[in-house]
């Protein structure tokens, strides 16, 4: 019977980091020592993809550049790049391990997934030595997947490539894209679903796209929830999401629903 055979997950904003902050007040602190002064919307559009990419992503964007220009005197260059990327990673290692909390229902359901039979792979826009800190870290706390790639380990062809996807497919050893979800909090997760042909899913609470800690989403009044759930949703549905789940809980009855969905399929090639 045809059916959905892994999970592969994102980690901060999805699994971990309830709103993904541990990048983002680096990227600010970053380039705010270069001089330009970036907004916490801007710092986190890029949010999923490698960080250099992300770097790089930011100062392409047409207000930073602009500044740097104006700066600098000249266009952004690839050396500036490596410049502000050098001091990125130091500064996030020191603060990593404080951001390596599971989200509220990821350790259950998880386990429910796994009582299913499910194999629960992960993709990450972190490095290595990134992932050495928040791997270890998330672990005593409950969560782990079978397998965790970086795109260290694809030539540095992060999000939204599918490179690392096909990785976790290969040593989970599943049999098709049609049998693979991928859930992320960013449009780059989305895009790297996509791009590989998985189902692409997007999760809302907690979500990096939303961008409220826990104590911001939980003091909102159930109105201005809505609303920012209908309005992440709609950003995820926007850039081609198959699906949004609100939290984690929401997980094996979309994975049911799909599996409802496959088997039709194979009804219908029976058929033919």
């Amino acid at each position: 019977m045809s059916k959905i055979e892994g999970v592969i997950f994102d980690w901060a904003g999805t699994t971990v980091d309830f709103g993904c902050f541990a990048p983002v007040n680096v990227f600010v602190d970053i380039f705010k020592q270069a001089g330009i002064d970036v907004t916490i919307a801007e710092a986190r559009k890029p949010m999923g993809m490698l960080k250099i990419d992300h770097i790089r992503t930011m100062l392409s964007m047409p207000r930073i550049s602009k500044l740097w220009e104006e700066l600098y005197g000249r266009a952004f260059n690839e050396m500036d790049v490596e410049n502000l990327y050098e001091e990125f990673e130091p500064a996030l290692l020191q603060s990593l391990s404080q951001y390596t909390d599971p989200i509220p229902e990821v350790v259950n359901v998880v386990n429910v997934l796994r009582e299913k039979g499910l194999k629960l792979g992960s993709t990450t826009g972190y490095t290595n030595k990134m992932m050495d800190v928040v791997v270890p870290n998330a672990l005593k706390k409950g969560y782990g997947p079978d397998f965790y790639i970086t795109a260290d380990e694809t030539n540095s062809y992060g999000r939204p490539y599918p490179y690392m996807i096909f990785r976790n497919m290969e040593k989970l050893k599943i049999s098709s894209v049609r049998h693979v979800i991928k859930v992320g909090d960013t449009i780059s997760d989305i895009k790297e679903g996509i791009q590989a042909g998985v189902w692409s899913v997007g999760v809302i609470v907690g979500s990096s796209e939303m961008g409220l800690s826990q104590s911001e989403f939980n003091a909102l009044s159930p109105d201005d929830k809505k609303i920012a759930i209908n309005q992440t949703r709609q950003v995820f549905l926007d850039s081609g999401a198959d699906f949004t789940i609100e939290t984690m809980k929401d997980l094996p009855l979309l994975i049911d629903k799909i599996n409802g969905i496959l088997s039709k399929d194979q009804l219908v090639i029976e058929h033919r």
